[in-house]
């Protein structure tokens, strides 16, 4: 059932530090998963929102999407979008032909002070949707169905139950808390399936004890989970096919070949994916 664990080690990322599981120094990608970070920031009262957070940075050919566990994060972006989603919810974008955003915490999580708690993971785009105009979707923890008592479906089916993000591709994602004592069953019927632990510990059936900040990558034969916690735990689960395309990165960028990278390069530098200017209160 489980393929492989792969540990989540400290890594800085423009001066913030977030854990990484994936990408690792031998995996490249779990298709079409590209990258997973897990982020605490903790805010003293009356920080200035403009020094935190992630500033604005442009994405083409794939869909950046946001986990919010604890506090909030602001969204903005070069077309016109601009939202704040809480905790349990997510922000799901999809780049497509390139877009510039940022995302940092609100100006009341700020002022007041507090801690921000976020995964951010990357889904790859099909080369038939790299080109598509981008897309940015807003939910809430109350716009998501619950396949749990803690735990929201955001994308795909469980049962009779269909997540409200709309992905380029097929995906199941569920984000939410296991609570103390509780067994949960969740389906995965893609080939690529991982589980990963934001705290304390979860028990997989016929596995055995997976601690914290570790990315459980599960065998494509796994078509059901049965996952059991002896503390409250905080899970985000994932499953898609893979792609099976060529794969090209640098940056913000994900495309097909060196030659489209060179082009979002230009694009970007040209302008062609947009102007952010992010205003504060």
């Amino acid at each position: 059932m489980v393929k492989q664990i792969l540990y989540a080690h400290m890594v800085d990322m423009g001066g913030i530090p977030v854990r990484q599981p994936l990408p690792t120094s031998n995996i490249e990608q779990i298709d079409p998963f590209l990258l997973l970070h897990h982020h605490i920031g903790n805010f003293k009262e009356k920080t200035d929102p403009k020094n935190v957070g992630v500033g604005p940075h442009p994405h083409r050919g794939f869909s950046p999407v946001t986990f919010i566990y604890q506090g909030d994060v602001h969204h903005r972006d070069s077309r016109d979008n601009s939202s704040v989603v809480k905790a349990g919810g997510v922000q799901w974008m999809n780049a497509g032909m390139g877009i510039i955003h940022s995302e940092r915490p609100s100006s009341e999580l700020t002022d007041q002070g507090g801690t921000q708690e976020i995964i951010q993971l990357w889904i790859n785009t099909p080369q038939s949707g790299k080109m598509n105009p981008p897309q940015y979707q807003a939910f809430q923890k109350a716009d998501m169905p619950k396949i749990s008592a803690e735990l929201s479906l955001v994308a795909g089916k469980q049962g009779t139950t269909t997540g409200p993000a709309k992905s380029e591709m097929p995906v199941v994602a569920v984000m939410g808390i296991i609570k103390s004592g509780e067994e949960i069953s969740i389906e995965a019927p893609f080939e690529h399936s991982m589980l990963y632990v934001l705290n304390n510990s979860v028990t997989i059936s016929g596995y055995g004890l997976v601690e914290e900040h570790n990315l459980v990558v599960f065998e494509k034969e796994t078509n059901k989970l049965e996952v059991r916690a002896d503390s409250e735990v905080k899970i985000l689960f994932l499953s898609a096919d893979p792609l099976n395309e060529p794969l090209a990165t640098y940056g913000p960028f994900v495309m097909n070949t060196q030659t489209e990278i060179m082009e979002a390069m230009r694009d970007y530098q040209m302008g062609k994916m947009g102007v952010l200017i992010e205003e504060f209160e």
